[in-house]
């Protein structure tokens, strides 16, 4: 991990290179606000941000862990733009007079535990998130009552673009987690899980299943004050915008006894659920992904399926009774973009494959911790569930 030092050293590095000339073929973001034509992306993955403060004595870009300072026009409007960031979606800021607030011109998406502005690189592969004219299932907001809460809690439940017309057909489930300083919108939204299950359902590549995705940040979970911020990322290879502080610690059993006994069965009490292990599984990415594990190895009669994206992994010397575990689970599946340290996962699926259980790892080709690695690890977990 780089020290203050040379992370200082990275972003003025990076700040120096982003002076170089852009290719002029910027295309607004797909996620830009209505009819707005900035932030902008070109051919070499650099991203133009303009934004209209006149009265402003500083404005600058921050993505990437590096603040690109903008030239401020005749016009009022201050223009810039960073260095190639890796395609999928990226989180950034606008710092104005040293404030960070959104891109009025951007829609507003939730991370870093604030909502903040997002940006669209696109991908080589993009084709598989992409919104095509396929028969498409229904994210819905769903409120549901925590007596443990005592709070109206929501998650939302992606159902199959066949759901309503069969009345008398179940399907099976997959609980679905965010990651650290997310929320239950990351999933449908930077996810793009929605649109994922369409293109697979509709090309036959993976079996219709409902997926809940609720906040894992129900009362009573965290546990103190924040932990110090993180360091930054290497400059052009992150997409958590930074300055936003720590993450909170947390007591992961407070989500888990929501989802036990409060969230499962309200689930299998208002959609039409095959409400067994067989057909259940639960995954997540990053924070998540931790508690994906801690949840499932607790509790291998309610679940069948696991999935641990960029989130650690499950080790044999994790497992008890290795032959009631090969009995309950049937699939165990470890991902990691190619740029995080997903060795020892790697390992551990391999041992666990040694060991006779079906597990399966899957490195995203040129990503770090991002959303391109979870959309991608989700494309390939998908069609893997509820085979038997």
């Amino acid at each position: 991990m780089p020290t203050a030092a040379e992370r200082e050293a990275q972003a003025k590095a990076a700040i120096e290179a982003a002076k170089a000339p852009p290719v002029e073929d910027f295309k607004p973001s797909s996620l830009n606000q209505k009819g707005k034509d900035f932030p902008a992306v070109n051919s070499e993955r650099r991203i133009r941000a303009r934004v209209v403060a006149p009265d402003a004595h500083s404005v600058a870009l921050d993505i990437g862990a590096v603040k690109y300072p903008l030239t401020k026009g005749e016009d009022g409007a201050w223009v810039g733009a960073s260095i190639p960031q890796d395609a999928g979606f990226h989180y950034y800021q606008i710092v104005v007079d040293g404030a960070q607030v959104p891109d009025p011109n951007s829609l507003y998406f939730y991370g870093a535990s604030r909502w903040g502005s997002g940006v669209e690189v696109p991908a080589t592969d993009q084709d598989f998130y992409a919104l095509k004219n396929v028969p498409h299932g229904q994210l819905r907001e769903t409120p549901f009552y925590s007596k443990r809460s005592d709070a109206v809690l929501r998650c939302f439940v992606y159902t199959p673009p066949d759901y309503e017309k069969n009345p008398a057909k179940r399907y099976p489930v997959l609980y679905l987690q965010h990651g650290g300083g997310e929320d239950e919108t990351g999933w449908g939204s930077q996810g793009k899980t929605g649109l994922i299950m369409d293109n697979l359902i509709a090309a036959g590549k993976t079996k219709p299943f409902i997926i809940v995705m609720a906040s894992s940040y129900v009362p009573g979970a965290q546990m103190g004050p924040p932990r110090p911020p993180a360091p930054a990322a290497q400059p052009g290879a992150a997409t958590r915008p930074a300055g936003a502080g720590g993450m909170p610690r947390f007591n992961f059993s407070a989500f888990e006894r929501v989802l036990l006994d409060e969230l499962i069965p309200f689930v299998d009490a208002n959609f039409r659920t095959q409400a067994d292990q067989l057909h259940r599984a639960m995954a997540g990415l990053s924070m998540g992904g931790m508690q994906t594990k801690q949840i499932t190895l607790a509790n291998l009669d309610k679940f069948s399926h696991i999935g641990i994206f960029s989130g650690g992994s499950i080790a044999s010397s994790d497992i008890t009774d290795i032959d009631g575990f090969k009995k309950s689970v049937k699939l165990v599946f470890v991902s990691y973009g190619s740029r995080e340290r997903g060795a020892t996962g790697k390992t551990n699926v391999e041992a666990l494959q040694q060991a006779g259980v079906k597990s399966v790892f899957y490195e995203s080709p040129d990503t770090a911790h991002e959303w391109l690695s979870w959309r991608r690890s989700l494309y390939q977990f998908a069609p893997l569930l509820f085979q038997e």
